[in-house]
């Protein structure tokens, strides 16, 4: 999967709705995994708005895959 920023020289932030798209998960777990420290945080963008980094999501969904390759236990598919 290749990463808008690199092919743009920028980040874009994604809303809640493409999060869940591209992770599969609902709102709840990734606020949860969040408050955990096991996602990516959300940036502010106005008081009643936030997004998150298309690449650190993008870079989580990455390690969640490489997980069990890396021998990494607790960060295979959930």
């Amino acid at each position: 999967m290749q990463v808008r920023q690199e092919r743009h020289g920028h980040d874009r932030l994604i809303r809640l709705p493409e999060v869940e798209s591209v992770t599969g998960c609902k709102k709840s777990t990734i606020y949860r995994l969040m408050k955990e420290g096991k996602f990516p945080p959300c940036v502010r963008i106005t008081a009643r708005i936030v997004a998150w980094p298309e690449t650190a999501v993008l870079g989580w969904i990455q390690m969640r895959i490489q997980g069990p390759a890396l021998g990494l236990k607790g960060v295979g598919h959930a």
